[in-house]
């Protein structure tokens, strides 16, 4: 699985097309009741339990608006924080703290719901040596960072997307003629370092799967007591995954069964945002 990190170029793009989405032409309400030589100091601060993530993401918005603020964190991303605790201060342009503010809580907040999630997940199969996965059920545009904070949480990180994994699926199968004509025809068309995935639904899929020579195997929305079978079945000659309806309460028994991965949705489709605010000190 390719681990994703923090793409400068990419988050400069990020944070451009947030601006102009939110202060388009110029923040009206500051900009006609703030001094532009104001200053001031501000902190952020935990309203609720949970993983930090997007502290670096934070720092940039602000000092894209005030390249001469002070950073001042107090914690760092992947730190649990509890409600109460100040994560970080600054000082710098009263114009860009609030200007900033909005945009830099709203992308540390998801960012941090997505890694406070993703960590109670790894929690609970810690007892095993299974990894907690993420999936392509990211906000467009926002991927990297949907991805980083799932890594931050404690995660790993599944596909980027659909150029880095072949991911063969039921439409695909039919579309071949069958498992094996899929990952026959898709082997003589791409790179050997990529790997391949193929999905399956039961035990005889499973078995095609193996004698074609994929790489990872899905269990997709087996019982517990089938995905037990195929890990047996596989017996270490390809990786097996585990996906569908993978709620946090039976996240313990599926990982049990021996599975290497199981792929979540639920961290970045669905995910609260963890409560943080604000505060303007004068």
């Amino acid at each position: 699985m390719e681990e994703i990190g923090l793409n400068i170029q990419e988050l400069e793009y990020i944070i451009e097309h947030a601006f102009r989405e939110d202060i388009g032409g110029g923040d009206i309400t500051t900009n006609n009741l703030v001094p532009e030589s104001s200053v001031a100091k501000a902190s952020m601060t935990a309203k609720a339990n949970g993983v930090i993530a997007g502290l670096p993401i934070a720092e940039k918005v602000f000092k894209k608006l005030d390249p001469n603020l002070i950073w001042e964190p107090l914690v760092t991303d992947g730190d649990f924080i509890t409600k109460g605790d100040v994560i970080v201060k600054m000082e710098g342009s009263f114009r860009a703290l609030l200007t900033g503010e909005r945009l830099a809580l709203n992308l540390m907040q998801r960012m941090s719901g997505i890694a406070s999630e993703t960590a109670k997940y790894v929690a609970e199969v810690k007892h095993t040596n299974v990894q907690i996965l993420d999936t392509r059920k990211t906000v467009p545009g926002l991927r990297s960072l949907d991805k980083y904070a799932v890594k931050t949480g404690g995660g790993t990180n599944h596909r980027i997307g659909l150029y880095d994994l072949v991911m063969i699926k039921d439409n695909h199968i039919k579309i071949a003629g069958g498992i094996t004509a899929a990952v026959e025809q898709i082997r003589k068309a791409i790179p050997s370092h990529i790997k391949v995935e193929v999905e399956t639904t039961n035990i005889n899929e499973v078995k095609e799967a193996l004698v074609a020579g994929a790489d990872i195997i899905m269990l997709d929305n087996m019982s517990n007591e089938d995905m037990n079978k195929a890990v047996q079945l596989v017996d270490g000659k390809a990786k097996t995954e585990a996906s569908g309806n993978m709620s946090l309460e039976r996240l313990k028994g599926v990982a049990e069964t021996g599975v290497d991965f199981i792929s979540i949705g639920a961290l970045t489709h669905s995910v609260k945002a963890l409560d943080i605010s604000q505060n303007i000190i004068l």
